[in-house]
């Protein structure tokens, strides 16, 4: 059994995982095998910090251990989960761990600049310490159904994805929960974006991405009006639009964080990661620019 830690409590997520792994308080087809998560720090917040106190209780509750400072998690666990909402700390809170060689998880978004996202690789690469960052909406089951092209609308020629998308300065640009639909897109598309254009106003965004082998897609981050998640294929066979539940995604992506724990095995290619992290940066300077092409630079 695989020993767990929680860097930062800012986000439902400690709760939501602790849920899943540790096999409590959720119904049994949420479960994750193969690990335990028993000790965790709550931190500190610039975004949320009014959730700390409630999900510090709540895991108490669940057994897990408080711990005042990360260096104590030293000794205690196998690999760590750094939780923080805001992306902007995460080189912080993740580098310690890097360079003691224990196996870690970044949660989304994995950073908030591609040069600090460069850096937490290449630790992980020079010690080959596996480590991985993703949004739970790349596993959601209608997106693995769809991103093999082989469904009824064929080879997937482009795609257009939706989600919410509102804003915080500690996350600019769609590094706050805009990230959802960016890995959505990635995780249908596949990497290899070149270029990108953002039309942004305080309703919504849409940034649109060309592909170098000439394919389009696009990104709808939704500010007002009904939200939800979803995307639409552009395939060679047909077009078709489809929804996208969220009540499993986060079992989904505990498995395989565990699964990289378990083997050691990064499930998502590093270069696919910080493309993700340039697409969004590179989205961001387009905004400003009131919409001028970007060309992403990893």
């Amino acid at each position: 059994m695989i020993k767990l830690g929680i860097v930062d409590f800012d986000t439902s997520h400690a709760v939501e995982f602790t849920k899943r792994i540790n096999h409590i308080d959720i119904a049994e087809d949420q479960w994750v095998n193969g690990a335990k998560i028993v000790a965790g720090v709550p931190g500190t917040s610039q975004i949320s910090p009014d959730v700390i106190a409630p999900n510090t209780k709540k895991l108490k509750e669940y057994g897990v251990e408080i711990l005042n400072d990360p260096a104590e998690l030293f000794g205690k666990v196998d690999a760590v989960l750094v939780e923080s909402v805001d992306g902007s700390v995460h080189l912080e809170r993740a580098m310690p761990f890097l360079k003691k060689g224990m196996p870690t998880y970044v949660d989304k978004p994995f950073a908030c600049s591609l040069a600090d996202a460069k850096a937490l690789f290449n630790v992980a690469m020079e010690k080959h310490i596996p480590m991985m960052s993703s949004s739970s909406l790349r596993y959601a089951p209608e997106v693995v159904a769809a991103k093999d092209g082989t469904g009824k609308v064929g080879k997937i020629i482009g795609v257009s994805t939706y989600g919410p998308s509102p804003t915080h300065p500690r996350n600019p640009g769609m590094f706050h929960y805009g990230i959802h639909p960016v890995e959505m897109l990635f995780t249908l598309m596949g990497p290899g974006c070149t270029r990108v254009t953002c039309a942004s106003e305080p309703g919504a965004e849409v940034t649109t991405g060309v592909w170098k082998d000439g394919r389009v897609a696009s990104i709808r981050g939704i500010r007002d009006g009904s939200a939800a998640y979803g995307f639409t294929l552009f395939g060679s066979k047909g077009v078709a639009t489809q929804g996208v539940s969220t009540q499993y995604i986060y079992r989904e992506l505990l498995k395989k964080i565990v699964t990289m724990f378990e083997t050691r095995e990064v499930p998502i290619d590093p270069r696919e990661t910080l493309e993700i992290v340039a697409f969004i940066e590179s989205a961001r300077l387009s905004a400003e620019a009131k919409g001028a092409p970007m060309e992403i630079k990893v």
